[in-house]
Formats: structure tokens, sequence, C-alpha cells
């Protein structure tokens, strides 16, 4: 998969009041551009109309509960899904904008891949992957658009997941309360410990850790 340093051209945007499309709607959605730590995730879901889910909204709103129960039901009943990242490695080589466009990218082709090829796909935000199907960007889609409020439950939660477990490896640092974010926690553990193989050297709070000398973990 090609991975070189692209421009992402602003696509059209979509306001409130738009019309459904005809056909199959994939919504894509990423989680985890923030935080100095862990992969960028992306999700790509084509929900079913017949097996309709109840509650779905953006995952910032939700709790983590309820985020765990939707994905359970989202991977049951839609039609197709796929989540995916980019590494860490990646992000410090392409910037964090063209990984996330990476990670949508792999969605998008994994649920294609799948066998559900999706007549138009909706991408929460003001910019677009390139992907090899109808594509427009839907500002705060995951507060508009189920298939995208889908999309960011399953890529949240997928990274809360992964944070978790960086959690039980590297206790010292606090990934199961920040998850990652430059929290007051997070920037003095670093200090502290110094950055992680998982830490994000090309964000300024984890290489100011690294030029003032402070230890890898």
């Amino acid at each position: 998969m090609a991975t070189r340093k692209t421009r992402a051209a602003a696509p059209p945007q979509l306001e409130l009041g738009w019309q459904a499309p005809a056909g199959l709607l994939c919504g894509v959605d990423e989680a985890g551009r923030g935080p100095l730590a862990g992969p960028v995730y992306a999700a790509a879901v084509v929900l079913d109309a017949a097996r309709p889910i109840e509650g779905l909204a953006d995952s910032k709103v939700l709790t983590a509960r309820r985020r765990e129960a939707l994905f359970d039901l989202i991977r049951e009943r839609a039609l197709g899904w796929h989540i995916a990242q980019a590494s860490v490695e990646e992000i410090d080589r392409l910037n964090i904008l063209h990984a996330t466009m990476l990670a949508m990218q792999r969605a998008v082709q994994g649920l294609a891949a799948g066998g559900v090829t999706p007549d138009l796909v909706q991408v929460d935000g003001n910019r677009c992957p390139q992907v090899p199907f109808p594509v427009e960007a839907v500002v705060k889609g995951d507060a508009k658009v189920q298939a995208i409020s889908a999309a960011s439950i399953l890529a949240k939660v997928a990274r809360d997941r992964e944070l978790l477990a960086l959690h039980a490896e590297f206790p010292q640092y606090g990934f199961d309360v920040h998850a990652g974010y430059p929290t007051p926690q997070h920037l003095a553990a670093l200090a502290r410990h110094g950055a992680t193989a998982h830490h994000r050297r090309s964000f300024a709070p984890v290489r100011k850790a690294l030029e003032a000398g402070a230890g890898a973990a």
C-alpha cells in the first residue's frame, strides 16, 4: 500500500438537512489523532437497514459501557465493517494527518475486501482518504450520520482496548486514565520515565522529553 506524502484535497462538505443517498453507504471515522502514544485507528461500517441499532451517536458522548455494548451490536448487525490502524512509526514518518488518511483508506479497503462494496463513502470531518469509491466529507458527521457514528464507536473502542493493554505493560504512565492524551499526569510520567517505543516521537511533548534526556522505558 502506498504511503507517500500527498496533500489531502478538501472535498465537498455536507451540512444539516442533506438527504441520505440510495445504495450502500459506508461511514468512516478515526480515533486517536491527538494522543502522544499508540496507533491512530479508523473504522468503516455499512449498516443494515433491516437490522437497526438503537442509540448510535458520536462515541465521545457515550459512556464506556454503552460504547462496549454498541461495539458488539455493530459487529453483529452491520452488513460489513472493518477496523484498521496506522502505526506509531507511520505517524512519525508521514505526520498524523496523512497517517490518519492511511488508516481510513485501509479500513475502507478492508471492508471492500470482505465483499461489501459501498456506493458512497462518507467521512467524518473535512478531508477524505483516497479510495476507489465516491467519497465526501461530513462536518460533525459522527453526530449526523449513523454509519459514521458506528464507525466512531468501533474505532474508539478498539483504540481504548489497545491503550489498556499498554497500561498493563507500562503502568507507570497511566494509559488507563488518559488513553495517551497529553494530560498533566502523562506529561509528568514522560518527564520522569522517558518515552516508550509506543510514544509518537514527532509530537512535541515526546520530543521535548527525549531532548531533556529522560530515560526510555
